[in-house]
């Protein structure tokens, strides 16, 4: 049993950064980790995703490239996402996730994971 509580959401500015948390009980050593967002109103969204083995791959969504980096620190069990130049769009709640068992190709889909935080609001205002 793995359980997952994020941090570090809040109200910012846009075009400021922000740097979310996912902190693990239970080892999540060998899972892909990734972080979603919602919207009121809208879909859940698949943003930032990292694999099991540490190796660097990671994989984005189209409208966070280039301004979130996932980062994960295993001896920490920690989940990190950075967030640059944050916009109004990027308002959601943000959620981390985890898929135990190796996954060499990280994964932007919700259904693929297993467990779950409570989630992290992130409000950007103009």
């Amino acid at each position: 049993q793995v359980q997952l509580e994020e941090s570090g959401g809040g109200s910012a500015q846009e075009g400021t950064s922000l740097r979310l948390s996912c902190v693990a009980s239970g080892s999540t050593y060998r899972s892909c980790m990734g972080w979603f967002r919602q919207a009121p109103g809208k879909q859940r969204e698949g943003v930032a995703a990292i694999d099991s083995e540490s190796t660097g791959r990671t994989r984005y969504a189209d409208s966070v490239k280039g301004r979130f980096t996932i980062t994960k620190d295993d001896a920490k069990n920690t989940l990190y996402l950075d967030i640059n130049t944050l916009r109004p769009e990027d308002t959601a709640m943000y959620y981390c996730a985890a898929k135990p068992g190796i996954c060499w190709i990280p994964s932007l889909v919700g259904t693929d994971y297993k467990y779950w935080g409570q989630g992290t609001q992130v409000t950007v205002s103009s």
